[in-house]
């Protein structure tokens, strides 16, 4: 399943923390956990996620794409909004 592709194309390459993925090849979701996003725009999160997928995107198996990235502090307060 191409989800489960792209998580471990992310934690590989990337070494993140957390990554969740899902949806289809239509559209795909991507929430990014790790600390290499500290200090980095939001531009900067973005590319180091498409870069890693650009195989993926350039072939057309990959439509769409959804990335929310965060630091492990940027989660840990967001999981407690959420609850």
């Amino acid at each position: 399943m191409i989800t489960e592709k792209i998580k471990h194309i992310l934690i590989k390459s990337l070494s993140l923390n957390k990554v969740q993925v899902t949806g289809n090849n239509n559209h795909i979701n991507i929430i990014a956990i790790d600390d290499i996003f500290n200090n980095k725009s939001e531009v900067e999160k973005q590319q180091m996620i498409y870069t890693q997928l650009m195989d993926y995107i350039t072939n057309k198996t990959i439509h769409a794409i959804s990335i929310k990235t965060y630091s492990l502090k940027e989660w840990k307060n967001n999981q407690k909004k959420i609850n």
